[in-house]
């Protein structure tokens, strides 16, 4: 066998499919050569082009008003959907640690993936009645609240109404799980197009609970006749149910696969079958739609830990998983098959952690825990994978990744932002565009459009990268103009593909534009509020030497601080390289962050254009 192609492994010994006369099958690998290095956040990865996170929700404890209306600092497991033209996000939330009372489910909306609301309550806190036990454990519940656990979060039916779900899991003492199939059951609830809710059913109940000693009714006791046969829809789908596998009776007959299989994702190939993914890259296939499947096994290639992998198909029709390639929840990467099982590269989605401002029990760093759009439950009418996760349980986050996704920029630079078209302008960008540090388009005083990258957060930055062709010379000319001169930073970097800086320039908070050579700051130039500076770059990989130019004056000259083979990106970043958390950072964070709520005097930098070229041979 030849090629990637001919390196596919077959699976016989054991692997069996059930429904397909039992026959050896392919299973999804991975065959790329590219692999993740956590010591950096980035993992080296090269970025798939103009992926676009958006902060959802910032965490704060001191000033619950900037967050979620409560001051929980445990955000965790999104679920995205889309319908009736608008983003809906929900996810579960604890009041400082994983699984630790109380907790409940918030929802959150948007038009355009970019602007959120306000979260409101989906499925508000639950009382657990006083005297209960859990088999196998000591402690009685008193005074304790339910924690939630999820691992679906919405529906939408074949009459066109969507559902939410989450699940009621009891949590007594330290170290106790809500997801041991011993917690009270699941519950589900309609969402309106204008925004109400209908009331909360139970819609499954754990060995023990049933209507007479619930809070919430049956669903079959709802007078909308629409809901109930939606919720019937719901339970007679396999592919459903095996997500509810972790929460559910461990004898459930409605569950096809008892064993622990965790955080199913799916999506069906052209010939009709399943193909799933589950927690740690575990993957089988079905034929008979989720009714009976292969023994999961590690997918061959696949590096992930015990973190959820998001696969689906996408707009184009191929395939793709999101997931953490890495022991550690850092970086988040995509792998593209053209025909669902042969996943051939790895790039970069987002390489960013935030600071965790807030410790708490079992709180991992780094983005993580991705889901997207299940089949089903809508598609963007732009057509790009969108994917929801949490930053280290903290915040919560998606990421707009185009369709079809591009590995490589292929075409130069010219960017002049106020003459491109309306809502055009950065989709070649990639961001990093937390609530309080965003990147974005914005309109002058004067009606011109320009990309503004500002921050007020102490904690975190915006980040805006812009690939071009990988070269040994290239020129490269843009405009900054800053809004102040004695607060703020922004730094300008040129990097090669895995994101290693080879020069930098950086409008420093003392009003000096500066330069970096080795391990000293020289300055450039001063700036003042409001003036253009127009920048020109000359830079040569072979000879590690570049020239700067501002409002067409050469005003420094030096050598790359770090040597590279090509450069292909620029980097516009309002904070310093940050290094931790590192592999062997300690995994449980036990402390706070002093003023971790609290925000800095906004500053802001504008960028009116953008160029690169290749230097003339001759």
């Amino acid at each position: 066998m030849n090629g990637r192609k001919g390196i596919r492994i077959l699976i016989a010994a054991g692997i069996l499919l059930a429904s397909c006369g039992r026959q050896p099958v392919d299973l999804p690998h991975y065959t790329g050569n590219v692999l993740n290095n956590p010591e950096y956040h980035h993992g080296q990865l090269h970025p798939a082009v103009g992926v676009h996170n958006m902060q959802v929700m910032r965490a704060n404890r001191e000033h619950p008003d900037s967050g979620d209306g409560f001051g929980w600092t445990y955000n965790h497991a999104p679920m995205l959907a889309y319908w009736k033209d608008r983003f809906y996000l929900e996810y579960l939330s604890d009041s400082v640690g994983e699984s630790v009372p109380p907790g409940h489910t918030l929802l959150v909306t948007s038009r355009d993936g970019y602007r959120w609301t306000r979260p409101s309550v989906l499925f508000p806190q639950y009382r657990i009645p006083d005297g209960t036990v859990k088999k196998g454990r000591p402690d009685t519940a008193h005074n304790l609240v339910a924690v939630m656990h999820q691992r679906m979060g919405f529906y939408v039916s074949r009459k066109d109404r969507l559902l939410g779900f989450g699940y009621y899991g009891i949590c007594i003492g330290w170290h106790d799980k809500p997801n041991d199939g011993l917690g009270i059951g699941r519950v589900v609830r309609e969402i309106r197009e204008d925004g109400s809710m209908g009331p909360v059913y139970f819609i499954r109940y754990n060995h023990g609970w049933n209507r007479d000693n619930t809070d919430y009714p049956f669903y079959t006791e709802s007078p909308d006749s629409g809901f109930i046969t939606a919720c019937g829809e719901v339970l007679d789908n396999p592919l459903l149910m095996q997500q509810w596998n972790e929460e559910s009776d461990r004898d459930d007959p409605l569950i096809p696969m008892h064993k622990e299989y965790k955080a199913l994702s799916y999506y069906h190939l052209p010939d009709g079958q399943v193909v799933g993914f589950w927690k740690d890259a575990l993957t089988a296939l079905s034929g008979d739609g989720g009714r009976t499947w292969t023994t999961p096994v590690r997918a061959p290639g696949f590096v992930n830990a015990n973190a959820k992998i998001w696969a689906q198909k996408t707009s184009d029709g191929r395939y793709a998983t999101v997931y953490n390639p890495s022991d550690f929840r850092w970086p988040l990467a995509i792998s593209v098959s053209e025909d669902g099982l042969d996943f051939h590269n790895l790039l970069l989605v987002n390489g960013e952690i935030t600071t965790m401002r807030y410790g708490g029990a079992y709180k991992s760093y780094g983005p993580q825990y991705v889901r997207g759009i299940l089949e089903g439950n809508g598609t963007p009418s732009d057509g790009n994978l969108w994917v929801s996760y949490s930053m280290n349980k903290e915040d919560i986050w998606v990421s707009c990744i185009p369709v079809p996704v591009r590995e490589r920029e292929q075409e130069q630079v010219s960017e002049v932002y106020n003459e491109m078209p309306d809502g055009k302008e950065l989709d070649s960008w990639n961001l990093f565009s937390p609530l309080w540090a965003p990147a974005r388009i914005e309109t002058d005083g004067n009606g011109i459009r320009r990309l503004a990258l500002k921050d007020r957060d102490p904690f975190d930055y915006a980040r805006a990268d812009r690939l071009f062709p990988s070269s040994d010379k290239i020129i490269v000319e843009f405009s900054v103009i800053p809004a102040q001169d004695s607060l703020g930073k922004l730094y300008i970097e040129l990097q090669d593909g895995k994101g290693t800086p080879a020069m930098r320039i950086l409008f420093d908070s003392d009003g000096n534009i500066k330069h970096k050579a080795g391990y000293r700051l020289r300055n450039i130039m001063k700036y003042k509020s409001g003036d253009e500076y127009r920048i020109l770059i000359h830079a040569t990989t072979e000879t590690r030497f570049y020239e700067i130019f501002v409002n067409d004056k050469k005003k420094a000259t030096g050598l790359f601080y770090s040597p590279v083979h090509t450069l292909e990106r620029i980097t516009f970043r309002t904070g310093a390289i940050r290094r931790f958390p590192d592999p062997d950072t300690p995994t449980d964070q036990d402390f706070d962050v002093p003023n971790g709520g609290s925000w800095e005097q906004e500053s802001g930098f504008y960028i009116n254009y953008l160029k690169t070229s290749v230097p003339d041979k001759s």
